[in-house]
C-alpha cells in the first residue's frame, strides 16, 4: 500500500470483527510506532498491549463507556513518559515534548495497522487518572490514548474536512 493511499484510506473504526492478530502483525505494528520522530530521540513512549477481556471492560468504562473497545481483539493504551523526556528538556519536555513524540508514534500505529488490514481508532477521551490506575502506570507515565485495533466490520465514510484555504497561511497570519 502507498504512504498517500494509507493517509487518505484510514478511518476510525468502531466496530470490529472478533478474529485475532497475529503476533506478527502485532509486532509489525509496534515496530511501526517507535519508527516514528522524538524530541532529542528520547522516545518517550511506552506501549501497553491489552488483551484480557476484564482490562478492556475497565479501559471502555475510563472511556466514558465507549464500548467498541471491548470488541476489539487488542487495545493499545500509548503512554507518555514524560520523566524520560524532562531529563534533558525539563518542564518542556514534561509537557509537550513527550505528547508530541506520542502522538507521532499513535499516528504510525494508525497508519501501519491500516496498511495490514486492521480497523483502529485514537480514543483521547478517557479519565487518565483511571487508565492509568488500571494499567499499573507509574507516576512518571502517563496514558495519552487508547487505540483498539482489529478486523474492521464497517467501512465508514470519509469525514469532511475543512478546505486547506482556510487553514493555510504563507510566513503569518492575514
Amino acid at each position: 500500500m502507498e504512504l498517500l493511499e494509507a493517509i487518505r484510506g484510514r478511518r476510525s473504526i468502531r466496530t470490529y470483527r472478533p478474529d485475532k492478530i497475529p503476533e506478527q502483525d502485532l509486532r509489525e505494528i509496534l515496530e511501526a510506532s517507535i519508527c516514528a520522530p522524538s524530541a532529542g530521540n528520547l522516545q518517550s513512549w511506552e506501549f501497553v498491549v491489552v488483551r484480557e477481556h476484564g482490562t478492556k471492560v475497565a479501559l471502555a468504562e475510563a472511556a466514558r463507556g465507549q464500548d467498541f473497545i471491548v470488541e476489539a481483539p487488542i487495545v493499545i493504551v500509548v503512554c507518555a513518559n514524560m520523566a524520560r523526556s524532562a531529563r534533558r528538556y525539563r518542564d518542556r519536555g514534561a509537557s509537550l515534548y513527550s505528547i508530541q513524540d506520542t502522538a507521532a508514534a499513535i499516528q504510525n500505529i494508525l497508519l501501519a495497522s491500516y496498511a495490514l488490514g486492521y480497523g483502529s481508532c485514537w480514543i483521547g477521551a478517557f479519565d487518565e487518572t483511571k487508565a492509568a490506575r488500571i494499567i499499573h502506570a507509574p507516576s512518571e507515565v502517563r496514558p495519552i490514548a487508547m487505540i483498539p485495533i482489529g478486523l474492521p466490520a464497517e467501512s465508514p465514510n470519509p469525514p469532511s474536512r475543512i478546505d486547506l484555504q482556510r487553514v493555510l497561511h504563507f510566513e503569518k497570519f492575514t
